[in-house]
């Protein structure tokens, strides 16, 4: 079952994770996600469409775990799918396993007012 390909997400790897997520001037909220992994492909369709309703405010960005170890690794990720945001190249949040969409809108916008 192939992840939903959403034209809002953005798709980061170790090499672009760097110039993506740290140097970017909005949140960031990377979706760390595995091919194998049942609750990350539920909560994909909902961060495609959260993705477009707050686009302009942050970016919504997924990382394939077993194709980037390395980003995986550094930000200690032990479950997936783990959601991990960024504002100004810091980690300022995470929300672990999945969600309904109304709770995954409510926590992004407390990070945009943060």
């Amino acid at each position: 079952m192939p992840q939903v390909a959403h034209h809002a997400l953005t798709t980061v790897t170790d090499d672009s994770f760097a110039e993506t997520v740290l140097a970017a001037e909005r949140p960031v909220v990377v979706d760390v996600w595995a091919e194998w992994c049942p609750p990350c492909h539920a909560i994909s369709r909902s961060l495609g469409e959260l993705a477009e309703e707050f686009a302009g405010q942050l970016t919504i960005a997924t990382l394939n775990s077993d194709e980037n170890p390395e980003t995986t690794r550094r930000y200690q990720v032990m479950s997936l799918p783990t959601l991990l945001v960024f504002r100004r190249g810091e980690l300022v949040g995470s929300i672990v396993g999945s969600r309904p969409k109304n709770h995954l809108r409510q926590a992004l916008a407390r990070h945009l007012e943060g």
